[in-house]
């Protein structure tokens, strides 16, 4: 963020110093110079796609998944599924939040379990390069909302008027004698506490409401310093000039043929440089993913343009209610170093050529006939420490490494300290056994090497013709 303050300074101060608080409090600020976009969201149903996905795009239209369409974050609390992520950026660009339902339909939990007795909690990550993130934790939001039955769809805003965000999801909760899904709030600075919860928009009767994303506009634009767009029955606009303060219907985009029966899931996106917006929906009806539609007022309902299918590509995996994030230029490269689209591989043993290395329990073994396959998957990515070098990846479980401990091997989830990526660091050298395959040579102890003992694997020096048969393997698709 200092960065991008300083090449917009003179625009920005020129404006006013009033737009100047607004512009870097905005989660999804965008500037000339800014480079591209992130999008998170999730793919679909089941353990699988209900887990974090990144996709890049250089102009908002055109997206390209990141990590070869591979999840990138995998929740391993709650109902260990998560959909309708949010990505929040702190005002300073010095930390970053993923916030996200805890929620896994078709993996154990059915739509009616998930709306009467779902989870209350919505799950976050934590990250300070938007590369590198924490292990995910669970924050109680409607735990004390009074038959409180979910926790739904969350999102955040940053609140220039207190200093804090504005944390906002949907609960599904009887009041007044009527149960629906209604949108709740509660003040945060850190995701990891937050106020008690207040009811911050409740439809008329049994009206239920659970997408609501708020932008913030720039003077100029429209009536209104927010607008916010919900999924009601309708994809409804509504515009204020706070984020708590009154709102003010302003219609919805039936009149341009899309109403709630055919989308959902609004998510919000400024073109960099430009005072114009695209808004995704998410075609849930026809299963479609997210599509957009362009305004230079996101204000007003008749000003928004359906787009042709020619003019915008989502890329390979379906998209789905997700959050776009505007890049600054040291973001992107970031980004991009750390999800390219690598290569997934396995390990063959060189003596026992019907096993593969793999997980199980986060230990690590070789096995035949691995189930479910993607135990026996990893990434070779370019090496934690030191050059040349190459650190193996989970593919279903991205995030975590081969790593050694006291010589011994387990999946570990990638703490970021220089111990972990030493431990993870290998030298891929000519195969000890047959110089066709590989072996690994352990970057911090480079008299040791990757080998099988007794199927489970281990990090040993080898002296015997067995100990190279055990520590040579192929890589393989």
């Amino acid at each position: 963020m200092p960065a991008v303050f300083s090449r917009l300074a003179a625009i920005l101060v020129a404006a006013c110093l009033l737009f100047t608080s607004q512009a870097l409090a905005t989660p999804q600020r965008a500037a000339a110079a800014d480079p591209g976009y992130l999008m998170v969201h999730f793919t679909g149903e089941g353990a699988t796609n209900q887990q974090m996905y990144l996709s890049h795009s250089t102009d908002g239209l055109h997206w390209n998944d990141l990590n070869g369409g591979g999840m990138v974050l995998r929740s391993t609390v709650g109902t260990r599924g998560v959909r309708d992520p949010a990505l929040v950026r702190a005002p300073g660009g010095g930390k970053y939040w993923i916030i996200a339902t805890d929620l896994c339909i078709s993996c154990g939990q059915s739509w009616d379990d998930a709306q009467n007795n779902g989870s209350r909690n919505l799950v976050v990550w934590e990250s300070t390069d938007l590369v590198t993130w924490s292990q995910p934790w669970l924050l109680n939001v409607a735990g004390a909302i009074p038959d409180g039955r979910n926790a739904w769809a969350p999102e955040a805003i940053w609140d220039p008027e207190t200093n804090d965000y504005v944390l906002y999801w949907a609960t599904n909760a009887t009041l007044n004698g009527v149960l629906k899904h209604r949108i709740y709030y509660a003040r945060t600075t850190d995701f990891r506490t937050i106020t008690a919860p207040q009811l911050y928009i409740d439809r008329p009767g049994t009206q239920g409401i659970i997408d609501t994303q708020i932008i913030e506009v720039p003077s100029g634009v429209g009536d209104y310093r927010y607008v916010r767009a919900s999924g009601d029955g309708q994809i409804t606009l509504e515009g204020s000039n706070s984020i708590l303060g009154t709102w003010t219907s302003l219609g919805n985009l039936s009149g341009i043929g899309l109403t709630g029966s055919q989308v959902e899931g609004p998510m919000w996106m400024k073109f960099n440089g430009t005072d114009k917006w695209a808004l995704y929906l998410d075609q849930y009806a026809t299963s479609g993913g997210y599509m957009p539609v362009l305004t230079a007022d996101p204000s007003n309902p008749a000003a928004y343009r359906k787009q042709t299918s020619t003019s915008y590509d989502m890329g390979g995996t379906k998209k789905r209610h997700g959050w776009i994030l505007n890049l600054t230029a040291a973001e992107e490269s970031r980004v991009l170093a750390r999800w390219p689209n690598t290569a997934i591989n396995r390990l063959q043993s060189y003596n026992y050529q019907d096993r593969y290395v793999r997980h199980t329990n986060f230990d690590v073994r070789i096995d035949p006939n691995v189930s479910p396959a993607q135990d026996a998957q990893f990434r070779l990515r370019p090496g934690l420490a030191g050059s040349g070098t190459v650190s193996f990846e989970s593919v279903n479980f991205p995030g975590y490494f081969l790593r050694h401990s006291d010589f011994d091997f387990q999946l570990a989830y990638d703490d970021g300290t220089g111990q972990f990526a030493q431990d993870a660091t290998f030298r891929q050298v000519a195969g000890l056994a047959d110089a066709t395959w590989s072996s690994f040579q352990s970057y911090n102890y480079p008299d040791r090497y990757v080998r099988h003992y007794a199927y489970q694997l281990r990090l040993d020096p080898i002296t015997t013709a067995t100990g190279r048969s055990d520590a040579t393997f192929r890589v393989t698709s």
